[in-house]
């Protein structure tokens, strides 16, 4: 998702859709872009918050467990090699298969919660790092991708894509 010039204009629109509906159920186009900001400029990476949560002025994200930096390096490692893949996961005569295979599994069950600040500017939204779309085909989920990966000036073409 996050090479957006090499997309479909289905996928271009489908990803426009879901990370508005993200955007608006967050507080609106520049809350959700202050987010991004917000989780590009923290370091070390968030998801390796030991306290399962990333806190904003304007809101925050959390998740049930704790995800230690090798995951983390794992995920972009493999979304870097996978990208012109359809599947997230390698074959399995590949060398990080079992790797790959245990991420997925423990990342699988974690739910992840946004929620803007003032339940007044929107509900907020969740979401999963992984969706299975069969036993050999797991994509990383787009909202994932895009909130802890993507670029954010990827992430804002997206959003004003027409």
């Amino acid at each position: 998702m996050c090479d957006f010039n090499n997309l479909s204009d289905e996928e271009k629109l489908r990803y426009h859709e879901l990370l508005m509906t993200c955007a608006n159920n967050y507080g609106g186009l520049n809350f959700f872009l202050q987010l991004l900001e917000a989780i590009r400029d923290t370091s070390p990476h968030p998801l390796s918050s030991s306290y399962q949560d990333f806190l904003f002025d304007l809101g925050d994200v959390r998740w049930g467990k704790t995800i230690f930096n090798d995951k983390i390096e794992l995920i972009k490692s493999t979304r870097v090699a996978r990208s012109a893949e359809k599947s997230f996961l390698p074959n399995k005569d590949e060398k990080k298969y079992k790797k790959v295979l245990n991420l997925i599994r423990t990342l699988e069950p974690i739910t992840f919660s946004v929620r803007p600040k003032l339940r007044d500017e929107g509900e907020g939204f969740d979401f999963k790092a992984f969706k299975k779309i069969d036993e050999e085909t797991i994509i990383l989920e787009p909202i994932f991708e895009a909130l802890f990966f993507c670029s954010i000036d990827t992430v804002k073409k997206i959003l004003t894509y027409k």
